[in-house]
This record gives structure tokens, sequence and C-alpha cells, in this order.
């Protein structure tokens, strides 16, 4: 690289101008678009799948929040773990294993003849997923090594996901409309095949300078923290405080300090636990958390939202869906611009105070029907631009949120930042999924129990506590309205828990202005002057 001459205290000194990426490193981060948007596409996909899915298997209430969210949890439980062998054995060679290995489970879902048996299928592909997710950020923190494109890179990565998102609900709804449920799984077979064609031509590899054996203890005592974690937020939820879940809040507890010590003791640690010590990792890790938090349980329930109380059929639901993606595709690469001038804790307090918005009017739902609206539109409008005001949020924090992570992370450990960014935010999704969905089911059945009339078949009574999804699936068989208060049960289950996640999101916009106001992402500039290169930069310039 060529050396600039600069007076420096009246020497002549040697600056090295910043690595720019170039051609190459940008037609890498578009290979790298196509796991990423895969990724994006196998949520939405599988949502608007959900009723469809559960005509045919009649899972129950809790496996059909378990077929949801197995995938998230699976994804958080071995994020840390993948993105330390990617650090290992190659970050590029990883990412290829995993794509292969999702292709494989995605058949496997795809052909699943039971609830139990589609759980455990969406247990193995996020795993596979795992795999994934944390090569492509860490890719992308190896190739933009320049501040201002990072941030760029990581909103256009946003940006794939946001755009496989959009993309899912079209997809999925042209397939469910002349194809199975499982046909929505199959869609990742082209996309791995082309990436297993363009990844060795277009992407580097990239392994840690010190590279060493995965230490198995520490993968076992990090998902022996996380899963009875989740265990208990999700029973909890549903059947209230026991014996099972206070042993496994304790189990849980004992295993994260545990995992946290051993980390501390190891030369070479599954997860750099010093990473921590930047303020601005810690609190951009938070407030993903927390952001996706609310964004899952927006996610699971707009879209039965739009399909079982609206009625809408799943290619007008995907068609509806779009606004609200394109809002994210636009908050993606427009807030890492925005940052460049206004401070990132800003930026992001801002998107997350429209979020707390659109989360807002979700929780009008429920008095819609007393409004001066048309009937035939009520509702619809309303949610739509509530989810679209999510999702702007969403954009912003995946892009600013993730930079602000990998970026305070040496490039040795983008393979652990980037696995942590991944957990917080698959994590966060997948709890409000947990979460809210749970509380939905509460007031649900709350409020369809004094509706469920006397002489009701108790198979059809306990299809109708279920759920609403169980309930439309016997639509034919209720005694007349039974359905439609099951319908406004639903709503004012919705009404609740956004109300709960605006409230929510709300804090977390003030959290993230405060604890992020002096955090900036810095303008390009040369590298500190250093007196060793003088010689050096002397004889270029006389050259």
């Amino acid at each position: 690289m060529a050396l600039a001459l600069k007076q420096h205290n009246g020497n002549s000194v040697a600056t090295t101008p910043p690595a720019r990426a170039g051609f190459a490193q940008w037609a890498g981060l578009a290979m790298l678009a196509l796991p990423t948007m895969l990724l994006g596409l196998d949520v939405t996909l599988l949502y608007l799948a959900l009723p469809k899915l559960a005509e045919d298997l009649q899972p129950s209430a809790t496996q059909a929040l378990w077929i949801m969210d197995a995938y998230g949890f699976m994804i958080a439980g071995f994020l840390v773990t993948m993105g330390a062998l990617g650090d290992a054995i190659g970050r590029r060679r990883l990412l290829l294993i995993g794509a292969a290995a999702f292709a494989v489970t995605s058949v496997l879902a795809a052909f699943a003849p039971s609830a139990n048996l589609l759980i455990a299928a969406r247990a193995l592909l996020g795993i596979a997923g795992a795999a994934l997710m944390p090569s492509t950020l860490a890719l992308i923190r190896n190739m933009f090594l320049d501040a201002r494109q990072r941030a760029l890179a990581i909103g256009v990565w946003a940006t794939m996901f946001a755009f496989g998102m959009a993309a899912g609900p079209l997809v999925g709804g042209l397939l469910l409309a002349h194809f199975w449920w499982g046909s929505a799984f199959l869609v990742a077979i082209p996309v791995v095949l082309l990436l297993w064609i363009g990844a060795p031509l277009l992407l580097p590899e990239y392994r840690a300078p010190e590279r060493a054996r995965l230490d198995l203890a520490s993968v076992a005592l990090s998902l022996a923290a996380i899963l009875p974690l989740v265990y208990v937020v999700k029973q909890s939820a549903k059947s209230g405080w026991g014996i099972a879940t206070t042993l496994a809040l304790v189990l849980g507890i004992a295993c994260a300090i545990a995992f946290v010590r051993r980390q501390r003791a190891l030369a070479n640690p599954l997860l750099d636990i010093g990473l921590f010590a930047d303020r601005s990792f810690s609190v951009a890790l938070g407030v993903l958390l927390v952001g996706l938090t609310g964004v899952g349980g927006a996610l699971l329930l707009v879209t039965q939202y739009l399909q079982l109380v609206i009625g809408l059929p799943p290619v007008t639901a995907g068609l509806w869906m779009a606004p609200p993606a394109l809002a994210m595709l636009v908050a993606g690469i427009g807030a890492p611009l925005v940052a460049r001038r206004v401070r990132p804790g800003f930026v992001m307090a801002a998107s997350l105070a429209l979020s707390a918005l659109g989360h807002g009017l979700l929780a009008l739902l429920p008095v819609l029907p007393v409004l001066p609206v048309l009937p035939a539109t009520q509702g619809l409008g309303w949610a739509v631009a509530g989810y679209a005001l999510i999702y702007l949020g969403l954009g912003t924090l995946a892009a600013l949120g993730t930079d602000l992570v990998i970026g305070a992370a040496p490039a040795a450990h983008a393979g652990s930042a980037s696995a942590l960014s991944e957990t917080v935010q698959e994590l966060g999704v997948a709890l409000g999924v947990a979460i809210f969905g749970s509380l939905t089911t509460v007031v649900y059945r709350a409020g369809i129990a004094e509706h469920l009339p006397r002489g009701l078949p108790e198979q059809a009574a306990r299809a109708v506590e279920e759920g609403l999804w169980s309930a439309t699936s016997l639509a034919q068989s209720l005694p007349a309205g039974l359905l439609d208060e099951a319908r406004h049960a639903f709503v004012a289950g919705l009404g609740v828990s956004s109300a709960v996640a605006a409230t929510g999101i709300a804090a977390l916009a003030v959290v993230s202005a405060v604890a992020l106001r002096r955090i900036a992402i810095p303008a390009p500039r040369a590298l500190k002057p250093s007196r060793k290169a003088a010689p050096a930069a002397s004889a270029a310039g006389c050259g």
C-alpha cells in the first residue's frame, strides 16, 4: 500500500490510509446476501403456513408455539458454539457446511408427518441456521475494515434479511395456494445450491490466528444455561409457577454462572467475556434483545390476525405484509447514512419510539369495532400501519445495533461478537413468540371460557380453548356465533400483549438515547502517524 508524507512536529512521517473495500468485497457481500435472505424467508414463510399446518397436523397450542420458536431457541443455544467453531475451522467452510445441513433438514421438515416430528425438524434447522448466521457477519467484519463502509455493509445485510421477510409472505402464499404447507420449507434447496457454487469464488476464508480446540464442556454449559431458562419463560406463562419451573430456573442460573467462570479461566474461551467491558457492546446487545422481543410477538400475532380474524387468504395476507417489510428495507439502508451525522443512539431511540407507537396502534385493535370506521376494512389498515412502524424500528436496530456490536470487537473475535449479536436477536424473537404468544393465549382462554355453550362436545370445546387456529379448523361444526367470539377473544389478547410491548419499547427508547449518547460512527481518517515508518516514507517519496 502506498504511503503518504505528512509533516508532524517538523518531521516527515508516514500515514497509512484506511483499507477500503473494492469490487471483490462488495461482490462477496452479494453472495452473503443469499443465506441471509434465506433465513429471513424462512421466518415469514412458516408464520403464514401455520393455519394450513394446523389443519393438517392438529397441534395443541403448546405444540404450535414450539413449532414456531424451537428454531429460534436452538439457534440462540448454538450460535456461540458455531461462532467459535467458525473462528477455528474457517468461517467460509462453516458457512457451506451449515448451508448443506440447512437444506437436508428443510426436506425433513417439509415431510414431517406429525407435530412432534416437525418440532424436532425445526430444532435441527435451528442448529443448521446457527452455523450460517455468525459466519455471514464475521466475514463482513473481515471484508469491510472502514467503519463507515462496514456500517453500510451491515445495513445491506439487514436489508437482505428484510427482503427475505418481504418475499416470504408472497412466495409462501403462492406455494400454499397450489401445494401443501411443507412446500414452504423446500425453497431452501435452490438457494443453497447457488451458495455452494458462488461462495468458493467470491468469499475469502478466514481463521483466527490462534486456533484452539472447541471446549465441549463450555458448549454443554451454554446449552444447559439457555434451554432451561427458555423453558421457564414458556411454562410459567402457560401454566404458572411450579416445582418444575423453579428447578429449571435454578439449573439455568447455575449453569450460566459456571459457564462464565469457565470462560474466564480458559486461555482460549468459547466466548470472550472481556467483550462485555465495552459499554457500547453490552448496551447494544441489551437493546437488540429487548427490541427483538417486541418484534417476535408482533410477527406471530399480526400474521394470525390477518388470516384468522380478517379472513385473508395466504397470498393476500402476504401482499399486505409487504409494506412493513419495505419500511424495514428503508430503515436498514437509511439508518447507517443518517448515523453519519446523528449519533447512533439517538437514531435508534427515535426508531424505537416509532416502534412503540406501532405497538400502541395494535393495542387499539380491540376497540376498533366501536369506532366510526368502515366495517369492511376495520382493523386491516390499522394493523398494517402499526406493523410497518414496528418493522421500521427493526430495520434500524438490525443495522446500527449490530454494527455497534461487531465494530466493538477486534477482527480475531468477530466470530464471537457476531454469534452474540445473532444470539440475542434470535433469542429476542423467540422470547417474543413465547411471552406474547402465551400472554395472548391466557387472555384468549379467559375470554372464550364464558362463551362456551353447554352441551358442546368435549373434543370441540377442547379445540376452541386451545387457540383460534384450532377453533378455525372446526369452523363448520361449531355453534353459530362461537367462532366470532373466539376471534374477539383473540383480538383482546393481541391488544393486551401489544400494550405491554408498547410500554417496554418506549422505555427502551429512553435507555438507548441515554446510554448510547456518546457513541459515534468515526469518519474516515488516516491511521495514527508512526515515526518508524518515516525512512520508508522518504524512500517512497524519492522513488
